[in-house]
């Protein structure tokens, strides 16, 4: 009986000691998220209660936030940490993406809201915004001074009828602008009585020798009179009289060979200039006096809405713009590229307030359970954890060891 006695007290120190170390530690572990709330007895709250990371949560989520904020999150990190994301090839490749969706944003625009929007700016700048430009424009003394000399350079200066462009307007004219009934009109017009005197006095005032006996003796005043009575009496005759003249004098040939040789270039070439500068002046006066009108009763005459529709369709399909997507995107890149080199740590460091990434950390750990907070670190510590209490037990069983061999030895 004394000896079963001796030997549990000899075994129950090492015993006692691991349970004793294990479950303290185990405790001790529980008690830093355990009791997620406090416990009231009597009105007062339980000491230890709530446990110690639930107890100062929020001194803990600032502690996080400046220690997030002040070692991994610096200024210099935030910098390294863009230049990493914005590297050329992937800026490029973002601009492209972006293009691209908007561009099929436009081919999947079934309300058509793209073309009311280009409409409208289009009518605006056409109807209103050009109008007032070009009146302003149009009261500088060289506006379009330049264009308007090239135009008149190298299209009216060397323009000239083809010969059968001539014959063509020589027909007309002969046919639609003199005609015989024309040509007998205008000669009735032109012969009246007070004409008929002037020439016929001018005549004998002006000619001599054998000219002057006829003048003074038969004169023209009878010749011109019986001329107008003829027109005016025998119509059809006259004007087929008329005709026959024509084709006797060959008008029609007269007029196309001088409509064919008709050019500027065979003017002086003060003559020319002159022209030139008074073409431009015309052209300038006329737009600042009449263009607005003109511009916005052109503006106002087409249809917007059917010019953007046919616009934007062929952007759709239009395989210069899918070509051209690549280039944009790469020059894009390029400019936003250096835009960064020279003042990324300006951006980053008005970033930083404006992201306020350190009350985000502590909003965020602030509203987290104890719950969440307890499992969040046992799924990353758990191992850990759990060797601190099975160390407690072990160091429990060591000092129990301890104390039986001070036993042993008294």
């Amino acid at each position: 009986m004394a000896n079963s006695f001796e030997f549990w007290i000899l075994i129950a120190p090492p015993i006692l000691g691991g349970i004793i170390g294990y479950f303290t530690n185990d405790l001790a572990i529980k008690m830093l998220f355990r009791p997620y709330r406090p416990i009231q007895v009597g009105g007062r709250t339980l000491p230890f209660t709530p446990g110690l990371i639930p107890r100062n949560q929020e001194r803990l989520s600032k502690r996080v936030s400046d220690t997030i904020m002040s070692s991994l999150l610096t200024p210099e990190e935030l910098q390294n940490l863009a230049r990493r994301l914005l590297k050329l090839e992937r800026i490029q490749a973002t601009i492209n993406w972006l293009l691209r969706l908007a561009l099929d944003q436009v081919q999947a625009d079934t309300q058509q809201k793209t073309a009311k929007i280009l409409a409208g700016v289009l009518r605006d700048l056409l109807g209103e915004s050009l109008p007032r430009i070009l009146k302003i424009w149009a009261r500088r003394e060289d506006f379009l001074e330049l264009q308007l000399n090239q135009i008149f350079d190298q299209v009216l200066l060397e323009f000239q009828l083809t010969d059968k462009q001539a014959r063509q307007l020589s027909d007309w004219l002969v046919e639609v602008v003199i005609p015989p009934e024309v040509i007998r009109q205008a000669l009735i017009d032109f012969l009246t009585d007070r004409n008929i005197s002037i020439i016929d006095e001018g005549f004998r005032e002006r000619s001599s020798g054998t000219y002057w006996v006829v003048a003074n003796l038969f004169g023209l005043r009878n010749s011109l009179t019986r001329l107008r009575t003829f027109c005016l009496d025998e119509r059809e005759e006259t004007n087929r009289r008329l005709a026959e003249l024509i084709i006797a004098l060959g008008m029609r040939q007269r007029l196309q060979e001088w409509l064919q040789n008709l050019s500027l270039q065979n003017l002086p070439v003060s003559t020319v200039r002159q022209l030139r500068k008074t073409t431009r002046d015309s052209v300038r006066h006329y737009l600042q006096e009449r263009g607005i009108d003109i511009i916005q009763g052109l503006s106002q005459s087409i249809d917007w809405e059917n010019v953007s529709t046919l616009i934007l369709k062929r952007l759709q399909t239009s395989p210069v713009v899918s070509n051209s997507l690549e280039l944009v995107s790469q020059e894009l890149a390029l400019v936003l590229e250096r835009y960064l080199e020279r003042d990324l740590e300006k951006i980053v460091a008005q970033v930083i307030p404006i992201l306020n990434i350190d009350q985000v950390i502590i909003d965020r750990v602030m509203a987290t359970s104890p719950q969440e907070l307890e499992v969040a670190v046992n799924g990353i510590v758990k191992n850990e954890l759990q060797a601190i209490v099975n160390l407690g037990g072990v160091l429990g069983v060591v000092i129990g060891c301890l104390q039986t061999i001070l036993l042993l030895v008294r």
